[in-house]
């Protein structure tokens, strides 16, 4: 895998020159979805940041949705332990509502009402927030963990990878009983493969990444 170093704000103005290429037309009633995958210690919310400032600095309107706001209630996260690997590769994350209140209105035709997440995992409530109208032409961008394994209709994808080691080191001690489910993920899913572009990312501070080549399965 050939990577260039690069920093977060040029990836990110990359990212968003590849969306204007592709802008969809005007009257088209179409919007981009942006998928940024990676596990917690990865620090999506990043990359997602710079890429909303740099397309809004294009004149471009941009949701940025978070998975972990999309979390399941905690008695269905926690069904079978609060650290179960299988849970929390298939039931912590409502797939379902992503589809429905993000994916859905931003689907051709759709009405563009999303919903920016629905489910505090810190009071265990719904959030109750009000949804967005995101014009035709506009972005969603979601960004967190296991996003490649369901399908979503991204127009463009980045997988930021950690090796073993890094991800381990910048796990927080209370999280690190999911390691196995992202050594899962990774050797099941093959995110990279999935995504656009890939980012490593063991050092924060030097990000290197494939450049745009396209997911090659």
């Amino acid at each position: 895998m050939q990577l260039e170093a690069i920093t977060w704000q040029r990836m990110a103005e990359r990212l968003a020159g590849h969306l204007d290429e592709d802008k969809p037309a005007a009257g088209s009633g179409t919007w981009q979805r942006v998928g940024i995958d990676g596990a917690p210690a990865a620090g999506t919310d990043v990359l997602a940041g710079h890429l909303a400032e740099a397309l809004r600095l294009r004149s471009r309107q941009v949701l940025v949705v978070a998975a972990g706001g999309f979390l399941r209630p905690a008695s269905l996260r926690f069904e079978f332990g609060r650290e179960d690997v299988d849970s929390y590769l298939g039931n912590w994350y409502d797939t379902a509502a992503l589809w429905r209140e993000v994916f859905g209105p931003t689907d051709p035709g759709g009405t563009g009402r999303v919903l920016p997440d629905l489910w505090d995992p810190v009071t265990d409530r719904a959030t109750r927030s009000p949804y967005t109208e995101l014009p035709a032409g506009g972005v969603v961008i979601v960004h967190g963990p296991l996003l490649l394994g369901h399908w979503f209709p991204f127009d463009l994808s980045v997988h930021i990878r950690l090796s073993p080691g890094a991800l381990a080191r910048r796990t927080e001690e209370s999280a690190r009983w999911t390691l196995p489910a992202f050594a899962r993920y990774e050797a099941e899913t093959d995110p990279a493969a999935r995504a656009d572009a890939v980012v490593r990312a063991d050092d924060p501070r030097h990000p290197a990444w494939t450049g745009l080549t396209g997911p090659t399965g």
